[in-house]
């Protein structure tokens, strides 16, 4: 049993976290949640950084997360933290990507579950079910395309040097460039330097493209 299935039978309620920044569309899906036996809807978020001050805040068996939100740090990136900072907590996607790379990626972040908004009136409320009791739920129509669409090679790109690969990672583990030269022991304009080199080299300008990349390549498998 997970740890998310055995903090919801400590006292047989799945407490869940909404984050979507649309209030009306928080203010449906907590109606839906809301009217299923069992269910607790224990706070609400705007951005994936609100979502993941409320989760560590609540501790919920469940965080419902908009895979697009604005803000500092992306929904993708707050997967990992989430399940690293409350190990308890399950993270079902919800989003309108029907792309199955999107798929992949939020499922090797961490999501227990994806399902699509314009299915969530049908499919929503089992997702959080399973993701509660330590299963994985994807979204039916998406099966067959993400078994069908090839994942990226893995391992590291040649091009990059270890040095990027050590900045690659921890820019993809949510670091600030400060930090980063904090933990390698370079000035701030080095690890700017090394990050501008790395997303010229791999054709990626933001975080999330640049955290997808090192899901992809097997950057953060030991983390």
């Amino acid at each position: 049993m997970s740890s998310s299935a055995s903090a919801t039978a400590a006292n047989g309620t799945i407490t869940i976290v909404l984050a979507d920044d649309h209030h009306v569309v928080r203010t449906g899906l907590r109606l839906l949640l809301d009217a299923e036996d069992g269910f607790t809807v224990v706070g609400e978020a705007a951005d994936a950084d609100a979502a993941l001050r409320t989760v560590l805040g609540h501790k919920p068996s469940v965080l419902v997360l908009d895979l697009n939100m604005p803000g500092e740090t992306t929904s993708l990136e707050a997967i990992p933290l989430v399940r690293e900072r409350s190990a308890g907590t399950a993270v079902v996607v919800l989003t309108m990507q029907e792309d199955p790379s999107f798929a992949r990626h939020a499922l090797q972040a961490g999501a227990a579950g994806y399902v699509l908004k314009d299915s969530a009136n049908a499919e929503l409320v089992e997702a959080v079910r399973r993701a509660a009791a330590g299963e994985t739920y994807l979204a039916p129509r998406l099966g067959a395309a993400l078994a069908a669409s090839p994942a990226e090679v893995a391992g590291p790109p040649d091009d990059l040097t270890p040095r990027e690969l050590e900045v690659l990672r921890l820019i993809a583990l949510g670091h600030t460039n400060a930090e980063i030269g904090a933990q390698l022991f370079l000035s701030i304009r080095t690890v700017e330097s090394h990050r501008a080199h790395i997303q010229q080299k791999l054709r990626r300008s933001s975080r999330a493209e640049l955290v997808r990349y090192a899901l992809d390549h097997g950057l953060l498998a030991d983390t």
